[in-house]
């Protein structure tokens, strides 16, 4: 019997998955459960139409990571911060800062955890910083640190 899978099930499908399995497994496991619908050709067509619908919101979202990745590209966050006598600071510079300043003076909202920095800045001039938009893009943001 085919059917289509409406969530997960370990070891059997994925959801939208249609796959055959067994008459007694379908009937008395997966649509009992509401795991599974019967592959009819009107489900069938459904569950096209929502493939075809995701698949042109992931499109749209890598276009707009794209888009964002250009404006990142041209833009400088600056940041002030105390320092010593070599240009080293007495604190450093997280992606929490970068973060926060980012959405202050440009309004582009983007998640700290979704910069990606090996270690925080901690000496003064300018730092490229990678910023992961999606799976597919990274981006980068150029950020200038001054003394207070």
């Amino acid at each position: 019997m085919k059917v289509i899978f409406t969530t997960d099930v370990k070891g059997k499908g994925k959801k939208g998955e249609i796959k055959n399995v067994s008459e007694g497994y379908a009937r008395n496991y997966l649509l009992k459960n509401n795991l599974a619908v019967e592959a009819t050709k009107g489900n069938v067509k459904a569950q096209e139409a929502k493939d075809k619908k995701q698949e042109e919101i992931e499109q749209e979202e890598l276009n707009e990571a794209k888009r964002l990745k250009e404006t990142l590209g041209n833009l400088t966050v600056e940041l002030q911060a105390k320092s010593g006598d070599k240009g080293s600071l007495f604190g450093s510079i997280t992606s929490k800062h970068i973060a926060e300043e980012l959405k202050r003076a440009h309004g582009i909202k983007i998640d700290k955890r979704k910069i990606e920095m090996d270690s925080p800045i901690r000496t003064l001039g300018y730092t490229n910083v990678p910023v992961k938009l999606h799976s597919e893009v990274t981006g980068t943001i150029k950020v200038h640190v001054t003394e207070k």
